[in-house]
């Protein structure tokens, strides 16, 4: 614990020697130990917004409020200005980033229907949605609406943050809002980074559970009212009890393509889907030419559609599986790319 009496100065000089012996701290931990000496009880505030966060069903790292006020009150991201600030700025910086923080928390659950930490490609979204919020001063037109919500989807599924430097270009996007652009600016700086908006076959290829497109696959099959093969209830991340808890299951199990393909192509994304925990369970390791003709004669073909999954006999046989990633990958591209420009 420092003491209170002590410099941000001092405050930088002890988690330089830290950080020199070894015990490596967070960019975030050494502002909010610079903000701390400065502003008196500050912590006891920020924990209190990030509750109230929490409540929303995001619950955001306390890193990612102080990288939001630092935004709001200087315009950039980067931790490296907290020394140079002044109280009555941080004081003034944290109130516009709460405000901020807030709007962005309610569109991306009411107007992007993004309700998870887990659907979010990276968490810096939220700050340049504040941002932007904070420009329009909360007034946004419907296509002002529609074009942010466009910007959010599209961003997500490239990952507009994960690639590169993400501060760099979180910077970047602050510095477009800074200077009056708005989301069509933000679109064509995301077009200048991916080439291109659409989603295309090939960017599937060798993707598993930790990729964006996952990520929005799941967006694009909830919002066509994709449910659980056994108990018919709507996709969802909050499902209350074990058997209803969602889990992402290989529709050709791991066990069957043992053998015949690697890890690797058997965690390919066009190899996933979303079912319940029992339903998973219950499936074990029988492979899709035997439990999914039971399944279709109960309930037809539209839990599958519905999921983008062919259902074609040949495809579900292991010898067929490449064929089945194939035909499954352009069926989920079509469906992402119907989804992004909805």
């Amino acid at each position: 614990m420092l003491e209170r009496r002590l410099t941000y100065d001092e405050v930088t000089e002890i988690f330089v020697r830290v950080n020199s012996l070894g015990a490596k701290l967070r960019s975030s931990d050494l502002a909010l130990a610079q903000i701390t000496a400065k502003w008196r009880n500050s912590l006891k505030t920020f924990e209190t917004f990030q509750q109230q966060c929490a409540k929303t069903g995001l619950d955001l790292d306390l890193g990612l409020h102080l990288k939001s006020l630092v935004a709001f009150t200087t315009g950039q991201s980067r931790f490296l200005t907290v020394a140079r600030l002044r109280l009555e700025a941080l004081q003034t910086g944290w109130k516009q980033s709460c405000r901020g923080m807030e709007f962005a928390l309610n569109f991306l659950k009411s107007n992007a229907g993004i309700d998870s930490l887990a659907l979010l490609s990276s968490p810096f979204i939220l700050i340049t949605v504040a941002y932007y919020g904070h420009k329009r001063n909360y007034t946004l037109s419907a296509e002002e609406s529609k074009s942010l919500r466009d910007w959010v989807l599209v961003a997500n599924a490239k990952g507009r943050y994960s690639r590169g430097s993400s501060e760099t270009i979180l910077d970047q996007d602050l510095a477009t809002l800074r200077d009056g652009g708005g989301a069509q600016e933000l679109i064509d700086r995301l077009r200048q980074q991916v080439g291109r908006l659409d989603i295309a076959a090939d960017e599937l290829v060798g993707r598993n559970q930790r990729s964006a497109l996952f990520k929005t696959m799941f967006l694009a099959f909830r919002s066509v009212g994709a449910k659980d093969w056994r108990s018919n209830l709507s996709i969802a991340l909050d499902h209350s009890g074990a058997q209803h808890k969602l889990q992402f299951h290989h529709i050709f199990p791991k066990a069957v393509l043992k053998g015949s393909f690697t890890g690797r192509e058997a965690d390919d994304i066009s190899n996933l889907c979303f079912i319940a925990g029992k339903t998973n369970r219950q499936i074990s390791d029988k492979p899709p030419s035997q439990y999914f003709p039971p399944m279709i004669e109960k309930s037809g073909l539209v839990p599958f559609e519905a999921q983008c999954i062919p259902t074609t006999d040949a495809l579900l046989r292991t010898e067929g599986y490449k064929a089945f990633l194939q035909q499954r990958r352009e069926l989920i591209v079509k469906r992402l790319n119907s989804f992004l420009a909805s």
